[in-house]
C-alpha cells in the first residue's frame, strides 16, 4: 500500500482508492509542516494537480485533528474559481478527496438556480466552491455566512483578475474573518497578483516547484504554416491525422465557434461547442459528451474553456492565434496533464507568421515549424491504424463461425477485405488537399542564435526547371510586389505548387513569372475567364520569353513646360467655340473677323474712351418703400398687379 506521509488518514485512504501512486511536486510542497497554519502564494501550471494540492493543505486546518467533520453549519472554507466549469470541476475533485471525512460541499456558480443554492447554504456546508459574482450575491443577501470561515482559496487568481473580478475578490476577502488562511494559486505572478497577495495575506510563503518553472514539459508544440484560404482544411487534416481520444479547437469569437461546429458536423466529426452564449445546462451536457465518448472534438472560445479538465485530451488546436503568451499557455495547458503527453498545434496563416513567432518567443516556447499533414499522409496514417487494430488478433467467436464461413464461400477473402476497408473509411471524414506553402524557420530564434539570416523564396532562374511558359502579372516594384506574398497568391488562385513556379522577374509596373509548361494550361483554367488573382491583379500569358534588358519607355512629360517649349497656340482658333466664345478646352478662342463690329454696335459701353461709349449707363427705376394703410397697398403698381420691386414680394393686401 502506498504511503502518503503527512496526509490526513481519511484523505490518504481516498487517494489510495482513487489509484494515486505518487503525489505531484506541488502536492508534496503543500504538505510541508511549515505551511500548516501559513498563507501561501503558489505558482502552479494547469494540469499540475493543484486542486488536490490545496485540498491536502486545507484538511488539517478544517478537521483540527479529527477523522470526520461534525454537523454542517456555516462554511469553514471557501474556494473561488474564475469560471463555472472550473468551479464545478473543483467541487467534483474535493468530493472524492473528502469522501471519507463526511464533508458537505456546496457550489455557488452563475447560471444555476440561485434559490436551490440558497437552500443548500441554509442546510449547511463545510466547503463552498463558487464563482466571484455569485458568491458576492449570496454574501450581500445574507445567505452565505462568512463568520466561521477558516480558509479561503483563490484558484487561477491571475485569470480572475484578467476577467475583471478584482472588486468582487476584494469584497469576498473583506467579508471573511481576518484570522483566516489565504491560499492563492496562479500560473504566473504578475504585479497585480503580488499586490493582491500583499493586501490580503500575512507573511505568505512563496512556493514555486522546479517542475512548474519549466513550461509544459509534456507538450509538443507545432507551428503549421498554411495558405490563409486553407486554415479550416488544415484543422480537418490535423484532427484526422492524430485521431486523438479528445481534442479541443480554440477560436477567438463565438461566431467562429458556430461556423466550425456546423462545418465539422457536416464532415462526420463527433463535435460539441462551448461558448459564452450557451446556458449552464448546455455547457454541462457538452462536457459530459466529451467525457463519456459521445463526442471527440470540442470547439471553444478562451473564456468558455478556462479551467476545464477533459480526460484523454491529447490534442489542442489553435484555429485562431492567441492574443498573448498567457492565453497560449492556458490553452495548451488543457493537454499534457498528469504525466500524459500532448500536442499543441498552432495553425499559422502565411500573413500571421511574425505574430506567431513573437507569441512563441514571449512565452519561452520552442515549436517545430512544419506543414499540416497532407491528404496522402492522413491516408497512410489511417492504413497504419487499421493494420495495427487489435481486432485482427481476436479469434472468431463460436457464434460467428457460421456466418464467417458463409461470407467466405459467397464472396471470397478479397471482396470481404475490400468491403471491410470501404466500411472503415466511410466512418472517417476524407482528408483535404492543401496548397503547398514554403515553411520558414523562426527568424527571431535565428537572429538570437547568430544563425544564417533569413532569405526569401528563390527568385532567380532554376537550371533544372525545364520547359516553361512566361506570364505577366500586373503588379511590380511600384506596387510593393514581393515573392513572399505573390508566390502563395499564385498557388492559391492558380492551383499550382511552389515547385511549378520558376523564375520571378520584378519590373517597375509588372512582374514576369515562369510557370512549368506542363502546368500552364491548368494554371490558366484555374484563374477563370477574367484571368485575375486577388485584389484585381491581372495575369497575361506571353508568347515567348520577355526581354528583360529593355528599358521602360519614358512617360510623356506631365509637368509645366517653359514658354519656349510650349506648343503653338494657333490650334486654339480652330477649336470649336461655345456660346461664351470659349474653345472646347475652356480657354478663349482667338478673335475672329466681325467680333469688333459686334462690340462697336453695342448701344453703350461701360468705360469712357471706348468705342460705343454713349454716356453713363442709365439708372434702374427706383421704387419707394411700400406703405400699408389698413388692408390696402398704396405703392406703385406693375401691370395692374400688386407688388413692388423686381421680384414682387408684396401681395396686394396684407394678410390679417
Amino acid at each position: 500500500m502506498t504511503e502518503f506521509n503527512g496526509v490526513v488518514p481519511a484523505i490518504a485512504k481516498a487517494l489510495q482508492k482513487r489509484g494515486y501512486a505518487e503525489l505531484t511536486p506541488v502536492q508534496k510542497a503543500m504538505l510541508d509542516p511549515a505551511l500548516v497554519a501559513s498563507d501561501a502564494l503558489v505558482s502552479a501550471q494547469t494540469g499540475s494537480g493543484k486542486t488536490v494540492a490545496f485540498g491536502l493543505a486545507l484538511a488539517p486546518t478544517l478537521l483540527e485533528g479529527r477523522e470526520r467533520f461534525g454537523n454542517a453549519g456555516a462554511p469553514l472554507a471557501i474556494v473561488i474559481a474564475p469560471t463555472r466549469e472550473l468551479a464545478l470541476q473543483v467541487k467534483r475533485e474535493l468530493e472524492w478527496l473528502y469522501e471519507m471525512t463526511g464533508a458537505v460541499i456546496a457550489s455557488c456558480v452563475g447560471g444555476m438556480d440561485i434559490r436551490s443554492e440558497r437552500r443548500s447554504l441554509e442546510r449547511g456546508a463545510h466547503i463552498v466552491v463558487g464563482t466571484p459574482g455569485r458568491l458576492c450575491d449570496h454574501i450581500r443577501r445574507k445567505a452565505l455566512d462568512m463568520s466561521e470561515l477558516k480558509a479561503a482559496v483563490l484558484d487561477e487568481a491571475d485569470e480572475m483578475l484578467d476577467l475583471g473580478f478584482r472588486e468582487d475578490l476584494e469584497f469576498i476577502l473583506d467579508s471573511a474573518p481576518d484570522e483566516r488562511r489565504t491560499l492563492m494559486f496562479s500560473a504566473t505572478v504578475p504585479a497585480a497578483i503580488a499586490k493582491l497577495a500583499k493586501s490580503y495575506q500575512r507573511d505568505a510563503v512563496r512556493i514555486s516547484t522546479q517542475a512548474e518553472e519549466k513550461q509544459h514539459v509534456d507538450i509538443e508544440y507545432r507551428a503549421l504554416m498554411v495558405a490563409p484560404s486553407d486554415r479550416e482544411n488544415a484543422i480537418i487534416n490535423v484532427l484526422r491525422y492524430y485521431e486523438a481520444t479528445n481534442a479541443i479547437v480554440f477560436c477567438s469569437t463565438r461566431a467562429a465557434v458556430n461556423h466550425l461546429t456546423a462545418r465539422f458536423n457536416n464532415r462526420n466529426f463527433a463535435v460539441v461547442a462551448l461558448s459564452g452564449e450557451l446556458t449552464q445546462n448546455e455547457r454541462s451536457h457538452a462536457l459530459q459528451a466529451m467525457r463519456d465518448g459521445r463526442a471527440r472534438v470540442c470547439i471553444a472560445t478562451d473564456v468558455a474553456a478556462r479551467g476545464i479538465d477533459l480526460p484523454g485530451l491529447d490534442l489542442v488546436i489553435h484555429a485562431d492565434l492567441p492574443t498573448n503568451p498567457e492565453t497560449l499557455l492556458h490553452r495548451s495547458g488543457r493537454t499534457g496533464r498528469a504525466g500524459r503527453k500532448g500536442i499543441s498545434a498552432m495553425i499559422v496563416p502565411l500573413n500571421a507568421r511574425r505574430k506567431a513567432e513573437r507569441l512563441l518567443e514571449n512565452a519561452g516556447i520552442s515549436a517545430a515549424w512544419a506543414r499540416p499533414p497532407s491528404a496522402e499522409e492522413v491516408s497512410e496514417r489511417d492504413d497504419e491504424r487499421l493494420l495495427a487494430d487489435p481486432i485482427f488478433h481476436e479469434a472468431p467467436q463460436e457464434e460467428e463461425q457460421g456466418l464467417v464461413q458463409q461470407l467466405l464461400a459467397s464472396h471470397g477473402a478479397d471482396k470481404l477485405a475490400a468491403a471491410f476497408l470501404r466500411l472503415y473509411r466511410t466512418n472517417h471524414s476524407a482528408p483535404e488537399d492543401l496548397i503547398e506553402v514554403a515553411v520558414y524557420e523562426d527568424r527571431s530564434r535565428k537572429r538570437r542564435d547568430n544563425a544564417e539570416p533569413y532569405e526569401p523564396a528563390q527568385k532567380g532562374p532554376r537550371e533544372d526547371f525545364g520547359a516553361s511558359v512566361w506570364f505577366s502579372v500586373s503588379v511590380g516594384r511600384k506596387q510593393n510586389a514581393e515573392p513572399r506574398w505573390l508566390i502563395p497568391m499564385l498557388c492559391r488562385n492558380g492551383n499550382v505548387t511552389k515547385r511549378e513556379i520558376g523564375a520571378i522577374k520584378m519590373q517597375p509596373e509588372e512582374t514576369y513569372v515562369e510557370i512549368a509548361a506542363a502546368s500552364a494550361e491548368s494554371f490558366q483554367e484555374a484563374l477563370g475567364p477574367n484571368k485575375t488573382l486577388e485584389r484585381g491583379i491581372r495575369v497575361t500569358r506571353l508568347s515567348g520569353t520577355p526581354d528583360f534588358s529593355r528599358a521602360p519607355s519614358p512617360k510623356p512629360y506631365a509637368g509645366k513646360a517653359s514658354r519656349d517649349e510650349r506648343p503653338d497656340d494657333s490650334f486654339r482658333s480652330e477649336r470649336p467655340k461655345n456660346k461664351f466664345g470659349k474653345g472646347a478646352g475652356g480657354g478663349y478662342a482667338a478673335a475672329d473677323s466681325g467680333s469688333q463690329e459686334k462690340r462697336d454696335s453695342k448701344p453703350w459701353s461701360k468705360k469712357p474712351g471706348k468705342p460705343g461709349f454713349d454716356g453713363p449707363k442709365p439708372d434702374k427705376p427706383k421704387y419707394d418703400k411700400p406703405k400699408f394703410e389698413g388692408s390696402k397697398y398704396e405703392g406703385p403698381k406693375r401691370d395692374g398687379k400688386g407688388g413692388a420691386g423686381p421680384k414682387g414680394k408684396f401681395s396686394k393686401k396684407k394678410p390679417a
